[in-house]
């Protein structure tokens, strides 16, 4: 039977080494992810079908982050677009468990008076993405 898990222990890994050449680490200060897994569909719907049919087609992978802004900048390195690898946890409690891949980058800081600054972003894959752990 599947347990809920808390999301307080998830954790983005991402290559932020300035050639794209380095290890995965732990992005400082984040607090959401997300991942969608989308599939394509080509509508193939013939005379005399009673619904609309389709076939799949090749399956997306893309997500967001979301936290405050890291001082040190080491994810702004990783808005160059060059692919880098990325393992997302959903819990650091099972470690056998996440996606990876390469994907590219991109990332949002906003502050406002009264607020402590913030980031986001969203990656999108590059390579094919895989879960391991199912």
């Amino acid at each position: 039977m599947a347990t809920p898990i808390s999301g307080r222990k998830g954790r983005l890994y991402a290559d932020t080494s300035s050639g794209a050449d380095g290890s995965a680490k732990p992005i400082a200060n984040l607090n959401s992810w997300s991942i969608s897994q989308a599939t394509d569909r080509t509508e193939v719907t013939s005379f005399g079908d009673t619904t609309k049919t389709y076939i799949a087609g090749l399956r997306d992978a893309s997500g967001d982050f979301g936290g405050f802004h890291d001082t040190d900048g080491e994810l702004y390195n990783a808005t160059d677009g060059s692919a880098r690898r990325f393992y997302l946890y959903e819990t650091t409690d099972t470690t056998t468990k996440c996606w990876y891949g390469t994907a590219t980058f991109d990332i949002t800081t906003n502050g406002t008076v009264g607020r402590a600054v913030e980031a986001s972003g969203a990656w999108a894959a590059s390579s094919s993405v895989t879960r391991v752990g199912s």
